[in-house]
């Protein structure tokens, strides 16, 4: 059976007023907490509080001395990263390493860090770690609430479930509301993937995507959370829309609209959002930046990704914020380093983009779980941190 979401039955759930506030600090869906609310309309909602355990609290408080002097770019309670960085540390055996091992202990060692967000890439840790290998579920996502609440942290998105089936059919679509469930458990306003909406060049199937995407963001409204895609450096290359066709009958031409840009303009933006990654964003444009125009010039165009999202504003609620050194041998121009340690100009690319509070930016490092240095990745996410907050707006 294929069925096709009613886009008719959208509400408006995107608002950021103290009801909503209040349910995501529940970590209940739309629904239950609407009839929550009803069925105490006589009487009063209380809200339970939820803070960093007190020895983190008591860091938290000096935040690592982070914020005397100048604007900070990335405000302490934004500053995130995205578990892959440290996918090792949760996948790693408690019982066989002295280590932070396991959701609970890697939050534990993030929130001394200073972290106040993380970003899922699934819920899968350890046999060995407390909750046991699998916590994609509604009794799992509790728990991981629990433990998030018991260090400040805050869930802010994930890396998961989007259906590859369209028309989508009945199993992929309770899939996908199962997983928004646990966004709501978890507190997430955002759940994404980490991959592209289409691997293709061609605009008919980024159209098919666009219909895709839109009728996912409007189940996901209906509970409250934004749906957000993920870039790699080929969504952000030269859409093939014009110009003679090949032996298939697709266009070999573009106009000079890159791939994510026509998604954006075909997509609702009350449906779909966005996440730059900002690394992969500079490696287009290092690699795309001439296309030949649908009369068979040859044109150059330098993709601008702070100027992107600036135009789109609040099309990107999140970012990766993951840095790179120059490379003139790999093909992609950079090489991933520990954020702040490379060469991409974050100070510039924060202070353009604007919206500070709104931004949710997660530190990234593809590489920095080591093989041979199990510590690795927990301490450039320390260095990663300490970079993020040390970001201030030049003068003048």
């Amino acid at each position: 059976m294929t069925l096709n979401p009613d886009l008719s039955r959208t509400e408006d759930t995107t608002g950021g007023g103290p009801d909503e506030g209040l349910r995501r600090t529940l970590g209940v869906d739309r629904r239950r907490f609407l009839s929550t609310c009803t069925a105490v309309a006589a009487g009063a909602v209380a809200a339970p509080v939820f803070a960093a355990a007190p020895a983190l609290a008591q860091d938290r408080g000096r935040d690592h001395g982070h914020d005397r002097g100048g604007q900070v770019l990335v405000p302490p309670h934004k500053r995130g990263i995205i578990l892959y960085t440290v996918r090792d540390a949760t996948a790693r055996d408690p019982l066989a390493s002295d280590l932070p091992s396991g959701f609970r202990e890697v939050f534990k060692q993030l929130a001394r860090h200073g972290y106040r967000q993380v970003e899922f890439a699934g819920y899968r840790q350890h046999a060995n770690a407390p909750g046991g290998d699998n916590l994609e579920s509604v009794e799992g996502a509790k728990l991981l609430r629990r433990w998030l609440d018991d260090y400040g942290l805050r869930a802010q998105g994930n890396h998961g479930f989007i259906p590859p089936s369209w028309p989508l059919t009945t199993a992929d679509l309770d899939t996908f509301k199962k997983h928004l469930e646990i966004a709501n458990i978890l507190g997430m306003d955002h759940m994404g993937t980490g991959g592209d909406p289409t691997g293709s060049s061609y605009r008919a199937d980024w159209d098919v995507a666009a219909d895709k995407w839109n009728a996912l963001g409007a189940v996901a409204r209906r509970e409250g959370i934004k749906l957000y895609t993920h870039n790699h450096d080929s969504a952000y290359g030269f859409l093939l829309d014009g110009g003679p066709l090949d032996d298939q009958g697709r266009p070999t031409r573009s106009s000079g609209i890159r791939k994510l840009e026509y998604f954006l303009k075909v997509t609702d933006p009350k449906l779909v959002w966005l996440e730059m990654d900002i690394f992969w964003a500079h490696v287009a444009q290092y690699k795309f930046h001439t296309y030949t125009a649908h009369d068979g010039s040859s044109r150059k165009s330098v993709f601008d990704p702070a100027g992107l999202v600036a135009r789109n504003n609040k099309r990107y609620p999140l970012f990766h914020a993951k840095d790179g050194v120059v490379s003139t041998t790999n093909g992609m121009g950079y090489d991933m380093v520990p954020f702040g340690t490379g060469v991409i100009d974050y100070t510039t690319f924060f202070s353009r983009v604007g919206q500070r509070n709104y931004r949710n930016p997660m530190v990234e490092d593809d590489n920095s779980p080591s093989a041979t240095d199990p510590a690795q990745s927990l301490r450039e996410a320390k260095i990663s941190y300490d970079n993020m907050a040390a970001l201030r707006k030049r003068r003048g």
